[in-house]
């Protein structure tokens, strides 16, 4: 993984010394709240319903133990005693003191983190494929180029006040893990048929109030061309993105009202502008980079066999454990969704020990997932059973990964100012009433939403459920159909929200239908394409 260096930690550091200023004269009363606000979100700090909220930086998912250890220290001594991992690969702290913020930042910096841009209207952190430099079926690691568009993304002077905030992500693989084409731009690495390195290119994506899944406005762009043509389609979003209407501020609405082609037009001679001003690197500065993430010294010769005599052990590695490039190792992921519990959330213990596992058994390397797991990349198929022990007496070891029970949800009412209903007590509820089910159903995302931001990606859940404002009344409803992998698609409304319980039991009864509808091998999703919204209507409102 990447380290940083002086120049790198030069920037975090003096960050860190501004920002202890800023916080000072604050609390001085030298500084409005409206003259504080923009400068804490520069630096990731929200001020949400009962406390700050911090949200750290976890580049494209990749920590080792050091970093993650730090984290747990910070939730013990400044939060109470957990953090929240989220969508964008990042962890929050939602207890956080105004007077500790800079001692927060500058316990981050000694071991190369931050919280730079993790909010305001910039380029926000990068995310990738939580497999990167582990799968078998990607291209190459995306994660260079993820680094090298942070280090040019980074207080980059023409992009710190876009329109509104802009995500990014880069994947390697024809399965997409990252939910890619639901960003303002989605890269894919690819090759052509000459074998040479490129990307495709999708603008346009995003959640939130008007939903849109990213067109394609490069089939194959050459990764020496690359940052150039970042710039290019930034350049024309900063020049004529809304900035009237926060609602219609993202890039999506841009590409939407001018058309993708018009859009590719005016990229395109951007980009022939943009290339005379040699802002894209010598090969040589890509190769620097690279180097940080070459593969870890493997060992050659271990066998894949596994003792899966333990029934529980052999349920844990049937669903969250993954096949690696490399004979003789695993990926496994660790589930932060025991049933019943909050998704992401993980206690400071339970941080310290997913560190402990990684620097024992996987080469010192974490990852975070789009979905709030952790992963540990790099492990030996001997140790599985071992990893799993201790996994599964510290709770960490429920068997669900992409089943009914891994469910992405936002904090919700408990914690956000934005939202109009809880999600985490809806996701509890959900948990524990389908803990015996999700074997047979199989393969299901569900995400819930607190409010129409869709931090929780209730458009790409296979069942997605939105919670709104009925009256001074919370009410939840009902999407089904929607995709955030390679077959991106967007969930329908079935219709009339429902009342806490009631969405649960609508639950039930699409499920009930996919189970007596389905065909053999079908995914709940490829049934309920298949057969269409109006059987699922009917199964839940009669």
């Amino acid at each position: 993984m990447y380290k940083y260096d002086t120049y790198d930690q030069s920037i975090v550091d003096a960050r860190v010394a501004e920002f202890r200023d800023q916080v000072a004269r604050r609390m001085a009363g030298e500084l409005t709240e409206d003259q504080f606000k923009p400068l804490r979100l520069m630096n990731g700090l929200y001020l949400q319903l009962h406390a700050y909220m911090l949200r750290v930086a976890i580049p494209y998912g990749t920590l080792d133990s050091r970093q993650m250890h730090m984290l747990a220290h910070i939730a013990r001594k400044y939060d109470k005693g957990y953090g929240h991992f989220t969508t964008r690969q990042n962890i929050q702290y939602n207890w956080i003191e105004l007077k500790d913020a800079g001692d927060i930042l500058a316990d981050l910096a000694t071991v190369e983190m931050h919280a730079i841009q993790t909010s305001g209207n910039c380029i926000r952190n990068t995310t990738s494929d939580q497999y990167a430099g582990a799968a078998a079926d990607e291209v190459a690691d995306p994660r260079p180029w993820a680094e090298l568009l942070r280090q040019w993304s980074t207080f980059h002077p023409e992009f710190t006040y876009l329109p509104r905030k802009f995500k990014v992500a880069i994947i390697a693989s024809d399965e997409d893990r990252a939910a890619m084409r639901l960003h303002d731009i989605g890269l894919q690495l690819t090759k052509n048929e000459a074998g040479e390195t490129g990307f495709k290119v999708f603008v346009g994506g995003g959640m939130g109030r008007t939903p849109m899944v990213a067109p394609l406005i490069r089939e194959f762009l050459p990764a020496a061309d690359y940052l150039s043509y970042l710039e290019a389609c930034l350049r024309v979003y900063n020049r004529y993105g809304r900035r009237d209407n926060i609602y219609k501020a993202r890039i999506k609405i841009l590409v939407h009202e001018i058309g993708a082609d018009e859009y590719r037009r005016q990229v395109e001679a951007e980009f022939l502008h943009v290339k005379t001003l040699g802002i894209d690197p010598p090969a040589e500065e890509f190769e620097r980079i690279n180097a940080f993430f070459q593969p870890p010294a493997w060992e050659d010769g271990l066998s894949d066999a596994l003792d899966l005599s333990d029934p529980d052990f052999k349920l844990w590695v049937d669903q969250n454990v993954f096949a690696h490039k490399q004979p003789g190792y695993a990926i496994a992921t660790i589930s932060l969704k025991p049933i019943g519990g909050i998704p992401g959330d993980a206690s400071a213990d339970q941080i310290d020990l997913m560190a402990d596992l990684a620097e024992t058994y996987s080469f010192d390397e974490l990852r975070v997932t789009h979905s709030q797991n952790i992963v540990l990349p790099h492990v030996k198929k001997a140790d599985l059973y071992t990893i799993w022990q201790k996994l599964d007496a510290a709770g960490l070891a429920t068997a669900n990964l992409d089943l009914i029970g891994d469910i992405i949800a936002c904090p919700g009412l408990d914690y956000c100012s934005l939202a109009n209903a809880r999600s985490i007590p809806l996701a509890q509820k959900i948990s524990t009433r389908f803990a015996d089910r999700e074997t047979d159903v199989g393969e299901l995302k569900l995400k819930i939403s607190g409010c129409i931001n869709a931090c929780g990606h209730h458009h790409a859940g296979h069942i997605g459920i939105l919670g709104v404002d009925r009256k001074g009344t919370e009410n939840y409803q009902l999407l089904l159909g929607g995709s955030g992998a390679e077959d991106a698609s967007l969930g329908r409304i079935t219709g009339p929200g429902f009342d806490e319980d009631g969405i649960v039991d609508a639950i039930e009864r699409t499920l009930d239908r996919y189970v007596a509808t389905r065909e053999p091998g079908e995914r709940f999703l490829d049934t309920y394409r298949r057969v269409g919204f109006e059987t699922f209507k009917e199964a839940i409102y009669g």
